[in-house]
């Protein structure tokens, strides 16, 4: 990788010069007492954001300089990238939520607004595409909000400092998820501006639907027949409805949440738990899982089925707006929502 600022560049690496380097590091790893990671960098002198370190998980991020090339895997980053004026060389494909441009709507609607150069998507999840990120030459890799596990990481860290998540994957909050890449990049001082400005668009539309006060709704979800699961109040996509006014029926903080994913499966038998949730948000993988979810006599027994007080869509890239909380899904989604929304809210009886 070329040392942008001194024109020098470092000896290339192979990517399995790459992955023999990270199999001698967990090796390492595996037969040493882990170490606490270091403090954070502390902040420089002369307005300078770097060098800086930050800890994660999996390891450390030490950032020299400015970064220029960011590569993005999970979700979030990319578009907080782009927020904060570096759009991404390359970042992690999502086909399930993407438009018939092939990307995520909001994501190419931003970059192409600003008249630039659409990122280099490639695989990511179990198979990540190390090959191309090698090829995208990046300065940093940030997956705060991901699922990248050890041995990945060792790989992308070889490649570029890589950011991963703080605690454990698909863990990060959203605004915590803004400060750790407004901090890589070298703008800590912008995160909160962009944290601000997106409760603020939250709360404008909250003040513009004033039926939604009182309303109690459960987020929820299936992953087949027979299956019945919550998402929990700090959920992104339950942080996002109940930022719109509307409040967690309590009885989701009853629930026993599965560890690291912010959501509890309660089964289907337990389905008229929900009884007191005036309205249910919920989404399905495809229109036949459905109709099997929706034709199941447990699952239609809930009175906000009954009633029809369901909001869902079949979008899959609204759907994947409507999940994330960062400074491009929102203002992208926000007016999609809110008609959903008010249908399901008169079905209430007050």
């Amino acid at each position: 990788m070329p040392s942008r600022f001194t024109g020098a560049r470092r000896p290339a690496l192979t990517l399995s010069a790459i992955v023999a380097m990270a199999a001698l590091a967990l090796g390492g790893c595996s037969s040493t007492p882990e170490e606490k990671p270091a403090a954070a960098a502390p902040a420089q002198t002369g307005g300078s954001a770097f060098p800086v370190t930050i800890d994660s998980a999996l390891g450390q991020a030490k950032i020299t300089e400015q970064p220029e090339r960011v590569v993005t895997l999970g979700q979030g980053s990319a578009e907080t990238s782009i927020a904060l004026g570096l759009t991404p060389v390359g970042i992690e494909s999502y086909a399930w939520g993407s438009d018939k441009t092939g990307y995520l709507p909001w994501i190419h609607e931003a970059v192409t607004k600003a008249g630039g150069t659409l990122p280099k998507q490639f695989a990511g999840g179990e198979d990540i595409d190390f090959d191309t990120i090698v090829e995208l030459d990046p300065d940093v890799i940030l997956a705060p909000w991901s699922g990248i596990t050890k041995e990945q990481y060792a790989v992308l860290s070889g490649i570029a400092p890589t950011v991963a998540y703080p605690d454990l994957p698909w863990s990060t909050n959203w605004d915590q998820q803004i400060e750790i890449i407004s901090k890589a990049l070298g703008k800590p001082a912008e995160a909160q501006k962009l944290i601000a400005d997106l409760r603020k668009r939250l709360a404008d539309a909250a003040a513009t639907r004033p039926q939604y006060k009182g309303v109690t709704f459960s987020y929820i979800y299936t992953t087949g027949p027979g299956t019945l699961g919550v998402f929990k109040p700090r959920e992104q996509r339950v942080e996002m409805v109940s930022s719109l006014g509307l409040t967690v029926d309590p009885v989701v903080d009853s629930f026993k949440e599965t560890e690291g994913t912010d959501s509890a499966l309660i089964g289907l038998e337990n389905a008229q738990k929900l009884a007191g949730s005036d309205v249910l948000f919920t989404f399905y993988t495809d229109e036949k899982t459905r109709k099997e979810i929706e034709g199941q006599k447990l699952y239609a027994a809930i009175p906000a089925v009954k009633r029809g007080g369901v909001v869902f869509s079949a979008d899959t890239p609204f759907v994947t707006a409507s999940s994330i909380i960062n400074p491009l899904t929102v203002p992208w989604v926000i007016d999609r929502y809110l008609p959903l929304i008010d249908k399901a809210v008169a079905t209430v009886k007050r």
